[in-house]
């Protein structure tokens, strides 16, 4: 699960300033603290990360109180936002497994609408949604953690659900257009059970508010018109 700095190649040098400086007073704080989601498979696969999300323990007032800079937003997952002049960092409290009646609403569909419903290091992982998306870089000791198999789904340029892909679309609609971009923008094969949801699930964005709705087409047109140049 523990990849060391040699196996994996990540320099702090390709990682934002601001991000360590999180991390750091994070750690301080003796709150557990990684960047995780994008950053962390970008820089596996060579590319500029665009920005750092950073997933503690700290839950999101308690991180309002070590940044000045600091704001809290989210009505669905409530979330901190750290900013550094035109650079927000995101960083988000461990999720649970499970939510319960005062912490998670859901829809009929399965969809999640609202969640705050904290937990563990190791909860979290399994929450999120495509392994490449679940690696955890640990800045005390360089390392990259893994408990999906992300690292070897970069290896082979694979997109993969995390555990179960019909749940995982049914949590979120949103996830059909946010694989099917992921996939298109990092030249990635679809794996055939996640492939086969896809195909199977398109109704469930039915659901989906049309703001969510609407940034993410957005997104997908917009990476679609610069790949035509």
């Amino acid at each position: 699960f523990i990849i060391p700095r040699a196996q994996h190649g990540i320099s702090r040098q390709n990682i934002s300033t601001n991000a360590l400086k999180v991390l750091s007073r994070l750690s301080y704080a003796k709150h557990d603290a990684f960047i995780v989601g994008g950053g962390v498979r970008d820089l596996l696969l060579g590319i500029i990360p665009k920005d750092f999300d950073i997933a503690t323990d700290a839950k999101p007032n308690q991180v309002k109180d070590l940044f000045r800079n600091c704001r809290l937003i989210g009505k669905r997952f409530r979330l901190a936002h750290v900013h550094f002049g035109r650079e927000i960092l995101e960083v988000a409290t461990f999720r649970g497994s499970e939510g319960n009646k005062e912490t998670q609403q859901t829809h009929a569909s399965g969809m999640i609408k609202r969640d705050n419903a904290y937990g563990t290091f190791e909860e979290d992982v399994w929450r999120r949604d495509i392994t490449i998306n679940a690696l955890y870089y640990r800045l005390q000791d360089s390392s990259v953690i893994d408990y999906t198999g992300g690292m070897a789904d970069i290896k082979q340029r694979r997109l993969r659900m995390i555990g179960d892909p019909r749940q995982r679309f049914h949590e979120d609609p949103v996830r059909l257009l946010r694989a099917i971009r992921m996939a298109a923008k990092l030249d990635l094969t679809i794996e055939k059970e996640t492939n086969k949801q896809l195909l199977q699930l398109p109704s469930l964005l039915q659901h989906v508010v049309p703001a969510r709705l609407f940034d993410e087409i957005g997104k997908l047109f917009f990476m679609f018109y610069l790949r035509s140049f």
